[in-house]
Order: structure tokens, then C-alpha cells, then sequence
């Protein structure tokens, strides 16, 4: 493997931007942030990433000691790839990131991908800084369902599709008041006071957002 490229710059951020400054390398991780994830569907939900550079930025990671790759026992017999406990150190990073370019987003264009876990993320922010407790909800958009670990210390974040269990809380809403959240323009305890967000479940989270 070739040596790391790096800055040489006796600096904290030349020297972090020498592990994930490279493009497509933060994307990973937030698609990381949900737990195992295997080649192919990380490949599928990073849509302009050629396969030599994902497959480059994966082995670039595990030798910085940002991921790790670990073979699944049978039936299952795939490689999959998650994060290493100092990789799941870049979630508040990927906050920070995403609340600066919060501003950037604007109104969808018609060549922009989507993904519904893509709104997971922002969503976790602004229900933690709205203090909406801890606990397991589910979120249902039109391109699909997500939920979220709001509170989790350790292990996944988000997850794709369903709850793996029974959640704390549902949240229901459409793209357009998704996208208000995203970009900051909407606080979710507004969305539901107004109708735009329905909250169901009978968990203490459910319970507090539905309180506002």
C-alpha cells in the first residue's frame, strides 16, 4: 500500500485532514455511522464514487485505524466494513460539518441524489439540541423509513429502514418538511405543534415531542 499523503504541517487540523481529507472519506463514514456495512451497499449509497476509489478510501481508513473490515460467519460469509471506536469519534465532526453547510443546501435539484438516511443525521442534531431525551424512534419519509439511536453513546447511530424493535417514538412527515428541518429552517418541536410532523408511540421521548 502506498504511504499516506499528509500536509507535513505541524498542525492538529493538517494532520486530521491527512486521514479524512480526501474526497469521498466523511461520506464513508457517515454511511459507517449506521453499523456494518457491506461493499456492495455502501457502493449503492454513495452514488458517483467509482469502485477503485471507494475500495481505496476503505483500505485507506483501515490502515489509519478510522475502520475496520471483519468477515460475517455463515450463511452470510461477506466482508463487511464498520468503524473503529476512534471512527465514531468523527460523528460530532460530521455535525459540525453539517450545520455549517446547513446553508448551502437550498432547494433540492433535479440531479441530486437522495437517500433517506441522508436526513438522519441532521434530524439527530436538532432533536438533541431540542433536548428530545434519549430512546429508539422511527422516521417515515416518502423515499422510505430510517430511525435513529437518539442518545447513543456507542455503536450505530442511524439505521436504514425500520426499527429493529419496538421504538420509543414515530415520526412521520413529508420531503418538503424534511428538507425544512435539514436546511435549519424548521424546528421539529414546530413541525409538530403545526401539524407538519406526527409523532406517535407511547415511550417518555414520544411522549416529550408531542409536548414540544
Amino acid at each position: 500500500m502506498p504511504p499516506r499523503r499528509s500536509y507535513d504541517q505541524y498542525c492538529s487540523a493538517a494532520r486530521a485532514l491527512d486521514l479524512v481529507g480526501d474526497r469521498w472519506t466523511l461520506l464513508i463514514v457517515r454511511e459507517l455511522l449506521a453499523g456494518p456495512r457491506r461493499y456492495t451497499d455502501l457502493h449503492a449509497d454513495l452514488p458517483g464514487v467509482s469502485t477503485d476509489v471507494l475500495a481505496s478510501r476503505l483500505k485507506d481508513m483501515e490502515r489509519d485505524g478510522i475502520s475496520t473490515r471483519r468477515r460475517l460467519p455463515p450463511p452470510g460469509a461477506a466482508y463487511v466494513y464498520e468503524l473503529t471506536p476512534r471512527g465514531r469519534e468523527l460523528l460530532p465532526v460530521l455535525q459540525a460539518l453539517g450545520e455549517w453547510g446547513q446553508a448551502e443546501l437550498g432547494e433540492r435539484r433535479p440531479t441530486d441524489a437522495v437517500r433517506a438516511h441522508w436526513f438522519a443525521l441532521p434530524l439527530l442534531r436538532f432533536l438533541r439540541k431540542e433536548g428530545a431525551g434519549e430512546g429508539l424512534v422511527e422516521v417515515r419519509l416518502e423515499e422510505g423509513y430510517f430511525h435513529l439511536y437518539v442518545g447513543a453513546e456507542d455503536g450505530p447511530v442511524y439505521g436504514d429502514g425500520p426499527a429493529p424493535r419496538e421504538p420509543d417514538a414515530r415520526l412521520a412527515l413529508d420531503s418538503v418538511t424534511c428538507e425544512a428541518v435539514a436546511r435549519g429552517e424548521l424546528r421539529v418541536a414546530d413541525g409538530v405543534r403545526d401539524g407538519r410532523i406526527e409523532v406517535t408511540g407511547d415511550g417518555t421521548l414520544a411522549k416529550m415531542l408531542r409536548e414540544g
